[in-house]
C-alpha cells in the first residue's frame, strides 16, 4: 500500500513539473529586450505593419548604454515590426510564436551585427536576408551585363547560365528553409511568395488536350503556399494578402459579376476561420468593387453587400454609421447597374415644363448629368456636342443640371450650344435624381437603350463613339449567332 501510494505521488510530481515547465515555455505576452550599440538615451518605438498603413505599439526609452525593452500582457499578431527612432524606420523584425527574446546589434549596420537570442525565427529572419544580399551582390556584374542593350545575345550567355546558378542557390536555400522550419513566419512568408508549380493538363477520352484544366486547377490551388486565414499576412511590410487577392481575381476569372462575385466566395471561405482575416477579405473585395475601373463591376459590391453586410455577417466589427453609409451606395449602385432598366426621370426644363427621359423614342438615349459650374464638365460638354451634331447615332441626350439655378443653366445651354434636352435635377417630379443613379460626382454619364435598359455607364464622352461602334457590332454578331442556331440544319 505505502508502495502504491508512493508512485502515485511520484506521477503526480512529474505531471506537476511538466505543467509548470509547459507553461514557462508558452509564456503569454511579449518582453522584447534590445541592446543596440551607438543609441543612447532618446525614445524608440515598436511598429507595424496593417494593410497599406503602418501603426505605433509601444514605446520604450533609451538608457545611455543602448539597452530597452518592449513589454505588454497580451500576445502580439504574428507579422513584421519594425523600430522606429523620430520619424525613421530602423529596422525590421518578425514577430513569431515566441515573443520573450533578446536582439543586440551595432547602429551602423543592423542587419550585419544582429545577434538573437531566444528566437528560431527572428535568426532565420536576418540569416535569410543576409543570405539573399550577399547573392544579390554575387549576382550583380551578371545583371549589368543581361541589362546591357549594346551587347549581342550570344555574349550574354554566360552572364545568365552565372545568374542561374546563383538563382538556384537561393532556390535550394529558400525550399530547405521552408523543410526544416515550417511553422516560423520567416518560412510561412518565403512560401507564400512562392509559385505554385501548374501540372501539364491531361488528356480526355477523345485524346484531345483538356484546355481548361489547368485554369480551374489554378483557381483551386493557387492560395496553396498562402494560409488565408493566416493573419500575420496582413502585417507584412507589402500588403501580399490584398496583392494576392487582386492577382487571383483578376487574372483567374472572367471579369463579370457572376464569376467575380463566385471567385470572392471562395477567397472568404479560406479566410472565414479567422475573424480578422475574414473582415479583412472581405473589405478588401469589397473596396475594389466600389468604383472599378472595369464598367459594370459595381455589381459585385452590391452583391458582397447583400450577402456579408445587409445579413449582418460583419456586425462583428462595422459600426451603424459605416453600415448605413455602405447600405445608402449599395442601394444606389442596384437602381442604376448596367443590365437594368434605368429609373425614369422627369424635371423641368428651361420653359418650366416637364419632361420625361421616358419619352424619348430614340435608339439610345444619353442621360448626361452635369454642374454648370464643373470644370470637368466644361470640358466633357462638347465632346459631347460634337458626337450629338454628327448625328453618326440615333441618339438623343437627356442632360440634368445639378444646380438649382434656372439661369445658370440657361447660360450653360447657350454656352455649350447645347440642342437636347436639359432639365434642371432641383426640379424634380420623382425625387432627386441622386437617389436613382451613381452620380455623385458630375459629369456623370449613362447609355440606355431603346427600351431603357441601361448599357453603359460612367463613358468619356471622346469614347462614346467607340463604345456604340462596338456595341452594334455585337449585337448584330449576336443575332446572327442566334438565327444560325435557330435555322434548322437540312
Amino acid at each position: 500500500m505505502y508502495t502504491e501510494t508512493k508512485i502515485h505521488m511520484r506521477f503526480l510530481f512529474i505531471a506537476l513539473c511538466l505543467s509548470i515547465s509547459t507553461l514557462s515555455f508558452a509564456q503569454p505576452g511579449y518582453n522584447l529586450q534590445f541592446k543596440i550599440t551607438g543609441l543612447k538615451d532618446t525614445i524608440v518605438y515598436l511598429g507595424h505593419f496593417y494593410g497599406e498603413a503602418t501603426y505605433i505599439k509601444d514605446t520604450a526609452q533609451v538608457n545611455s548604454e543602448g539597452a530597452f525593452s518592449f513589454q505588454g500582457k497580451n500576445t502580439l499578431r504574428q507579422g513584421v515590426y519594425f523600430l522606429v527612432l523620430g520619424k525613421n524606420k530602423q529596422f525590421d523584425l518578425v514577430m513569431g510564436s515566441d515573443q520573450h527574446f533578446a536582439m543586440a546589434t551595432d547602429r551602423k549596420e543592423y542587419y550585419m551585427n544582429m545577434v538573437v537570442t531566444g528566437d528560431e525565427d527572428n535568426r532565420l529572419f536576418f540569416e535569410n536576408m543576409m543570405f539573399n544580399m550577399e547573392r544579390h551582390k554575387e549576382a550583380e556584374p551578371f545583371i549589368k551585363i543581361i541589362q546591357d542593350s549594346t551587347l549581342a545575345e550570344d555574349k550574354k550567355k554566360e552572364a545568365r547560365e552565372a545568374y542561374s546558378r546563383i538563382n538556384d542557390k537561393v532556390v535550394k536555400y529558400q525550399k530547405e528553409l521552408i523543410v526544416r522550419h515550417p511553422t516560423t513566419l520567416t518560412a510561412r512568408i518565403i512560401k507564400s511568395n512562392q509559385s505554385v508549380a501548374i501540372p501539364e493538363p491531361p488528356k480526355k477520352v477523345d485524346g484531345t488536350i483538356d484546355s481548361t484544366f489547368q485554369l480551374r486547377w489554378y483557381r483551386e490551388h493557387f492560395f496553396d503556399n498562402m494560409d488565408l486565414a493566416d493573419d500575420a499576412f496582413l502585417q507584412m511590410p507589402k500588403p501580399i494578402y490584398r496583392d494576392k487577392i487582386n492577382e487571383y481575381l483578376d487574372k483567374l476569372y472572367s471579369q463579370h459579376p457572376d464569376s467575380l462575385t463566385g471567385g470572392v466566395e471562395k477567397i472568404v471561405t479560406m479566410a472565414k476561420k479567422n475573424q480578422e482575416t475574414y473582415k479583412y477579405a472581405v473589405w478588401t473585395c469589397m473596396l475594389k468593387y466600389q468604383q472599378p475601373e472595369i464598367m459594370g463591376l459595381d455589381e459585385v459590391f452590391v452583391n458582397l453587400y447583400d450577402k456579408y453586410f445587409a445579413t449582418g455577417e460583419m456586425n462583428y466589427w462595422v459600426n451603424d454609421k459605416m453600415k448605413t453609409n455602405l447600405k445608402e451606395h449599395a442601394d444606389r449602385l442596384r437602381k442604376s447597374l448596367v443590365g437594368k432598366t434605368a429609373p425614369n426621370l422627369i424635371m423641368q426644363d428651361s420653359n418650366f415644363k416637364p419632361r420625361s427621359m421616358y419619352d424619348i423614342k430614340n435608339k439610345y438615349t444619353i442621360l448626361f448629368i452635369f454642374d454648370p459650374d464643373c470644370g470637368h464638365c466644361k470640358t466633357e460638354t462638347p465632346k459631347l456636342v460634337s458626337l450629338y451634331n454628327q448625328k453618326k447615332f440615333d441618339l438623343e441626350v437627356y442632360a440634368v443640371s445639378a444646380d438649382t439655378s434656372m439661369a445658370k443653366m440657361k447660360d450653360y445651354i447657350k454656352q455649350m450650344n447645347m440642342r437636347w434636352i436639359t432639365v434642371n435635377g432641383p426640379r424634380t417630379y420623382v425625387g432627386p435624381y441622386q437617389d436613382l443613379y451613381d452620380a455623385q460626382t458630375t459629369p456623370s454619364l449613362y447609355v440606355l437603350d431603346t427600351k431603357k435598359k441601361i448599357i453603359g455607364k460612367k463613358i468619356p464622352a471622346d469614347k462614346l463613339d467607340e463604345f456604340l461602334t462596338h456595341y452594334e457590332k455585337f449585337q448584330k454578331e449576336k443575332a446572327a449567332g442566334e438565327k444560325a442556331r435557330a435555322t434548322p440544319k437540312s
